[in-house]
């Protein structure tokens, strides 16, 4: 342990992964009968893992914190899944695929993780198709793609704006097909409070029975998280609100590496922040970004008159709109990537040209789709000489079958119908391309425990391209990780089952309810809400869309003293040893508390700026990002020593032999 050994396979890039499976060891089906492996989380990468796992042959439990798996935060995601197929014949290809995803990254990715999926992707539109995913076709009965930010094809496969939620109903059927079989054991309402290391091995979990309270030890011959992201250290992201690092988190503290915590991407189509009185944010698809053209008025005049109600956005004038991406970045235009398009809506909102009551919102608007859209289904239906009216209506028609329940969500909302009014939108927080350092396996750096999805870092870089996320997370469940795990587990056919009466867990589950005895003896100051949001807080003012050292000296002092208040002061209700929602709560801020200090002090020690990662010394004359390739090519991986302040950082440079380093460019 300390030695960053990524294991990546000697080779020509695109025989790394073939090769690799040709090479490593296998464990025959009588003994995967033998051997047992716990899986913590069950969105899409935890459920998909499980149930691939489980029909391989091996004893599986699952763990996750909602009431079912179909409640994984995995169910938002909106807009779509990306796979090299070139089903549109517009050039795409796995090279292209891996290509625009290393970019998008800001070269701070690996490239031979990032290759393999590249060409797994297109494994995985088979395989959700065979399980009945219900992606939408076009006319002729294909499968019908269209385009996300940062690259210049079409090979986001989608199902309307419920992507998420379809893939996720996928791979929950196929993990109840397990289920029913007994291969896999469902710990619903459960949380991993601790990972048990036997002999340096991990051997299993602790975890809290969150409808009784009860601490349980289970053993396992491997564990493997995939628990997501750490976004709501902001406390306002569009995650969910249960969204934690709690595994991720304890995990490190027993010896996993944690990589590149800055890394987090903030979402350029989220729905403007009203008050203090919100509790998370709302997503609006990326997918929108196809035919929506994002616009502020070109005068400071009717932005103030727009902010105060006098002037409404249909009366202004088409030449007095600035649609400043497409000014800016005229080859990608509104398709820029996530990290262009969010700091250049906070560029504009900056200057004034802001559009809400508080200045922080640009207009998403569908007008002139709505008008293309409308002229060629006139066509289509014969209607040579179309009046405007009707023109409008078969444009909606249009745009309500591609977008429908994302404008109905947004009406909810904003109580404002974006077929009528442009949409107001301003970037949030989202993903995190940070997370726990892992081999080419997918191995952290503590044998036997193994990291999947979102949970991991292996493969964005800087910065996710949109409808990535669900990619990774279905290739490392479906198609990587039921590999790579074989060669470590072939070690294990002799172990037998590993007992839960060791010292080990002793030792954990002594330490874990200590832990929680010392959150409920606070002095009862103050809510955990109350700490949650003077955190995020912290994190957005001086570690969100840009960031300087100045701000982020001042954050690492802020968090930990924060965190001494609040193990000192904070409130908790209830008990222990029964259902305790505030008790959940509380455990996850005290870990966003250790995290936030370590994002910062990550953040600080990146003297860059690259992807998500903006630091404002760190610039070109035109605001975009100035990378380091010289000092900063390599994934910064973060070893626990009992403090933030007192992590020791370990580097595993990047090296780009398929690709040649450039100026990220989207003009």
């Amino acid at each position: 342990m300390g030695i960053l050994d990524s294991k990546v396979p000697s080779g020509p890039l695109a025989e790394k992964w073939t090769k690799h499976k040709n090479d490593i060891n296998l464990v025959n089906p009588a003994n995967k009968r033998n051997i047992d492996i716990i899986v913590v989380g069950t969105g899409l990468a935890g459920g998909s893992a499980s149930a691939t796992l489980a029909e391989l042959g091996y004893n599986v439990k699952t763990f996750c914190y909602q009431d079912s798996p179909r409640r994984a935060h995995s169910i938002a995601a909106q807009g779509g899944i990306n796979a090299a197929k070139n089903y549109q014949g517009d050039g795409d290809s796995p090279y292209r695929l891996f290509y625009d995803t290393i970019k998008g990254g800001d070269y701070r990715s690996r490239e031979a993780n990032v290759y393999r999926l590249a060409e797994e992707s297109a494994n995985i539109i088979d395989q959700c198709v065979a399980q009945g995913v219900p992606f939408a076709r076009e006319y002729g009965g294909l499968l019908d793609n269209r385009s996300f930010g940062g690259v210049l094809v079409s090979r986001t496969f989608y199902a309307k704006g419920q992507t998420g939620q379809q893939l996720l109903l996928g791979a929950y059927a196929a993990m109840n097909r397990q289920i029913n079989r007994g291969k896999i054991q469902s710990f619903n309402r459960h949380e991993m409070m601790d990972l048990v290391l036997v002999d340096g091995k991990a051997r299993g979990i602790i975890a809290r029975n969150l409808t009784t309270g009860e601490i349980e030890r289970h053993s396992a011959h491997a564990v493997v998280l995939a628990t997501g992201g750490y976004g709501n250290v902001f406390f306002l992201s569009t995650n969910a609100m249960g969204s934690n690092v709690m595994a991720a988190w304890r995990a490190h503290r027993r010896g996993a590496f944690f990589a590149n915590p800055c890394f987090t991407q903030i979402h350029p189509t989220c729905i403007p922040v009203s008050g203090d009185h919100q509790s998370k944010l709302t997503l609006m698809s990326e997918s929108l970004r196809n035919d929506g053209r994002i616009w502020v008025p070109k005068h400071l005049d009717d932005a103030k008159a727009i902010r105060e109600g006098k002037l409404k956005p249909t009366q202004l004038k088409e030449e007095d709109r600035d649609y400043y991406l497409e000014r800016r970045y005229p080859a990608f235009g509104n398709l820029v990537p996530r990290d262009v398009a969010s700091r250049a809506a906070k560029e504009r909102c900056d200057a004034g040209f802001g559009v809400n009551k508080t200045g922080e919102a640009v207009y998403l608007d569908f007008a002139a789709a709505i008008q293309r859209y409308g002229k060629e289904e006139a066509l289509k239906h014969g209607i040579k000489d179309a009046s405007e009216n009707e023109i409008t209506s078969l444009g909606k028609k249009v745009i309500e079958a591609k977008y429908g329940n994302l404008f109905q969500m947004y009406e909810k909302i904003v109580d404002e119908n974006p077929y009528e009014t442009p949409m107001m939108i301003y970037p949030a927080v989202h993903y995190t391309m940070g997370g726990l350092w892992v081999d080419y396996n997918l191995q952290t750096t503590i044998e036997g425990c193994y990291c999947a999805g979102e949970a991991n870092f292996s493969d964005h870089g800087a910065n996710r391209l949109g409808a990535s996320a669900l990619m990774q997370g279905l290739a490392d469940g479906y198609f990587v990780l039921p590999y790579t795990i074989g060669d470590y587990l072939s070690k294990d056919i002799r172990t037998g089952k590993i007992p839960t009466d060791l010292p080990e867990f002793d030792a954990a589950e002594t330490a874990v309810k200590e832990r929680l005895q010392k959150l409920m003896s606070g002095n009862g100051q103050h809510s955990v809400d109350y700490y949650h949001k003077k955190l995020g807080k912290i994190m957005w003012d001086k570690c969100g869309m840009a960031r300087n050292a100045e701000g982020l000296k001042e954050a690492i002092e802020d968090i930990a003293a924060l965190r001494a208040d609040f193990w000192e002061n904070v409130k908790i209700p209830g008990r222990a040893d029964a259902m305790n929602a505030e008790l959940e709560k509380a455990g996850r801020v005290a870990d966003f508390l250790e995290l936030g200090e370590l994002f910062a002090k990550d953040a600080l020690d990146r003297n860059e700026s690259c992807g998500g990662h903006f630091r404002e010394e760190y610039q070109t004359p035109e605001g975009e990002a100035l990378r380091d390739d010289e000092n900063y090519k390599y994934v910064a991986a973060w070893e626990f020593k009992g403090a933030p302040k007192d992590a020791v950082l370990h580097k595993e440079e990047l090296t780009y032999e398929n690709i040649e380093l450039k100026t990220r460019s989207y003009k």
